[in-house]
């Protein structure tokens, strides 16, 4: 029960900050992790997708799962 609000509160958080700019803070497994800026772009009722443009002015859309976040997998701040 206590996961269902978390995860409600979640996807409204999210939802209240897109077009904001966030910081994303990614375990990749086996020490890897790896920290990128981007603005959150579009919610759906599974995931949420961040655009990230790179050191070399690419653009790209990045999804994550609200588990990820719950799990700690994913970490995002507001910049």
């Amino acid at each position: 029960m206590s996961s269902t609000i978390n995860l409600k509160y979640l996807k409204g958080q999210i939802q209240e900050n897109i077009g904001k700019k966030v910081i994303i803070k990614a375990d990749k497994g086996r020490n890897k992790i790896t920290t990128k800026t981007g603005i959150i772009e579009d919610v759906f009722p599974s995931l949420f997708t961040v655009k990230i443009t790179n050191e070399f002015d690419q653009e790209r859309t990045v999804s994550y799962t609200y588990s990820d976040l719950l799990t700690s997998t994913v970490e995002l701040k507001l910049f």
